[in-house]
């Protein structure tokens, strides 16, 4: 039986500061898009992207040790957003002259990929969001 899982239009799950977070937060976001009828748009790639840009900055630089990170998708027909929450203080932002060889670019590669970005502070740590239009 090829059934459709409809899931629900909010979804979240919970991470450990490791670096395997990455592909799984990736893997999370991509069975979420595909429950959501979403795996054929052109802008899943670029979704997927970013959500492991932004876990990848939580991981390295805003979730303490023995903290977890967060992500958060929310879809309403017309706009997805991804979250990322962490713990952390230090206030992300997108600049290129920061860029070497090895990293400095993720924030820089959401500004390109996304309609817009963000940061949100929260009683704990921060939530870095980053949204896409249909």
């Amino acid at each position: 039986m090829n059934e459709t899982i409809q899931l629900p239009p909010l979804r979240q799950r919970f991470f450990r500061r490791e670096r395997r977070a990455v592909p799984r937060a990736r893997g999370f976001a991509d069975e979420t898009l595909t429950g959501w009828g979403l795996a054929g748009w052109e802008r899943t790639g670029d979704v997927l992207l970013c959500v492991s840009e932004l876990v990848t900055n939580a991981v390295l630089h805003g979730v303490p040790p023995g903290r977890q990170l967060l992500v958060f998708l929310r879809w309403d027909g017309r706009l997805l957003r991804v979250e990322v929450h962490d713990s952390g203080g230090g206030e992300p932002r997108a600049t290129a002259g920061e860029a070497c060889a090895e990293g400095g670019r993720g924030l820089l590669l959401v500004t390109l990929l996304s309609d817009k970005w963000g940061v949100r502070r929260r009683e704990l740590g921060k939530a870095v969001w980053c949204d896409f239009a249909l």
